[in-house]
């Protein structure tokens, strides 16, 4: 399982996939899922919402689904802003999804051992207790904007 995953795997996951699905996302700007999954559209990626409560409704320009049978386009990521005992289910949604994501992505916080080990078994990436958004910052430069010391040199200002 990929709880401390190497920065060369974060940076290509995310210089590689095209699509997050955030399930658990909420409209409230306030709320981690809601800032990182507009964050994740704003650097080009597609976002699916996914939340059941809010299913119908509008979010970064896409409709929220209910759940991931309900994802009509193929997604890369499966990025998950729910409690760990939750884990399992999605993990198995994803697993018959007619085009499997590539990658199982827990925000911080969310671990689930035998979760993640069913879908490495199954041939998908699994990140856990890692946010992408501070992963990407940290990784393509933007965090040392905010006078944070990435140990990353880089020659754009």
């Amino acid at each position: 399982m990929t709880t401390s995953p190497s920065d060369d795997l974060l940076r290509r996951i995310l210089r590689e996939v095209n699509s997050f699905a955030c399930i658990g996302v909420s409209p409230n700007p306030v709320r981690p899922s809601h800032y990182v999954a507009r964050y994740l559209k704003l650097k080009g990626y597609r976002v699916v919402p996914v939340n059941p409560v809010h299913a119908g409704a509008h979010l970064f320009g896409a409709e929220i689904v209910p759940d991931l049978a309900a994802i009509a386009d193929p997604v890369d990521v499966i990025d998950i802003f729910r409690r760990p005992e939750a884990v399992p289910e999605i993990v198995e949604a994803a697993l018959v999804m007619p085009q499997r994501p590539k990658v199982i992505w827990m925000q911080i916080g969310v671990t689930h051992a035998e979760a993640a080990a069913r879908a490495e078994g199954e041939g998908l990436i699994v990140i856990q207790d890692r946010c992408p958004k501070i992963e990407y910052q940290r990784l393509f430069g933007e965090l040392r904007m905010g006078g944070f010391n990435t140990g990353i040199i880089s020659s754009k200002l």
